[in-house]
């Protein structure tokens, strides 16, 4: 038997809760319904007894209390809401028993921005970690020694598992019933909630917002700047004069800051604006191509799938407004 323990955070998202009990209990019925014994044995684990989520509406009870769990063989850390420090600092006591656990052999796995509190343990410290694209800026300033992934779905790294944004945690639930069970289980699963299993990147939904949360008023000058005139061709040389810096402590300090070198930093600008474009516009793709300064097809399209993991007709074709409206 799986001893699977779900936490119940303060401030915590309720679906990132109820959905790997429903999923791993739902796995249960489906193994009993074949014939074969039930493997896992989900509790619901918090600081307190009842805890109360989304301003007060709904409640959840815990089955066990912290103390009172001897043994667990995965943690699952759901998703918190809100401003993070606070959440934070509401579940401090969270902290030295996911710890704990982890030491005594178990996994631990959060759920899109679970990776927070995950991430406050120490434990991901020099490890990968996904997250929510929308927060990847925030988690960046807030745990610096952390390798956050941008675009990946799921990481796994000595025992700790994390997710993407937002219901892409389901993929991770669905491998974990893949590897605690097997694979045909882990399909079966896939059906009856109607997910895509193979789905391993959450690209196609970032939005790219620049990093501008940091001190450096050059780099942010210059960021402005790229993002005003992200049409027009301009050298490093050029952007690095503009704020009186030479070239090599413009490049070094521009990445310190953002999280990218100058060319993906305007690479992903350009390709950001491309995907507005595809998204509402009836412009073709090559048109969309030429409008945000790309004039090789070749390498707007390499670029393009490299950011979204799409190339642009099927990006096109996934969002466009007109296509969708067709359909």
């Amino acid at each position: 038997m799986i001893h699977i323990s779900i936490l119940v955070p303060e401030s915590s998202v309720l679906q990132a809760i109820c959905d790997p009990q429903y999923l791993f209990s739902a796995v249960n019925s489906f193994l009993l319904t074949a014939g074969k014994p039930a493997l896992f044995d989900v509790k619901l684990v918090g600081a307190t007894r009842e805890v109360k989520l989304s301003e007060g509406h709904f409640t959840v009870h815990a089955d066990l209390l912290l103390d009172e769990v001897e043994h667990t063989d995965l943690i699952f850390v759901p998703a918190l809401f809100g401003d993070m420090d606070a959440a934070l600092a509401k579940n401090k006591a969270l902290v030295p028993w996911i710890i704990k656990h982890y030491n005594l052999g178990a996994a631990v796995a959060s759920l899109c921005l679970g990776a927070f509190l995950l991430a406050d343990t120490g434990l991901l410290n020099g490890k990968k970690c996904s997250t929510h694209w929308l927060m990847a800026n925030e988690f960046r300033r807030m745990f610096p020694t952390v390798e956050l992934v941008d675009g990946h779905i799921i990481t796994e790294e000595g025992r700790i598992y994390s997710s993407g944004g937002a219901n892409s945690y389901w993929n991770l639930l669905l491998y974990l019933v893949e590897k605690y069970a097997d694979r045909a289980t882990a399909i079966l699963a896939a059906k009856f909630f109607a997910i895509d299993i193979g789905r391993s990147s959450q690209s196609a939904f970032t939005i790219f917002q620049g990093q501008k949360m940091h001190g450096d008023e050059e780099v942010r000058q210059v960021q402005q700047h790229i993002e005003a005139h992200f049409t027009k061709k301009f050298t490093i040389d050029e952007l690095a004069d503009m704020v009186a810096l030479g070239r090599r402590s413009f490049e070094r300090r521009f990445k310190a800051a953002t999280n990218n070198t100058v060319v993906e930093y305007v690479q992903r600008v350009k390709i950001e604006a491309a995907k507005r474009s595809l998204e509402s516009g009836g412009k073709n793709v090559n048109e969309v191509m030429f409008d945000v300064g790309y004039g090789d097809t070749k390498a707007f399209r390499e670029v393009f799938k490299k950011i979204t993991g799409l190339t642009p007709v099927h990006y096109r074709n996934k969002y466009s407004k007109q296509r969708a409206f067709l359909q």
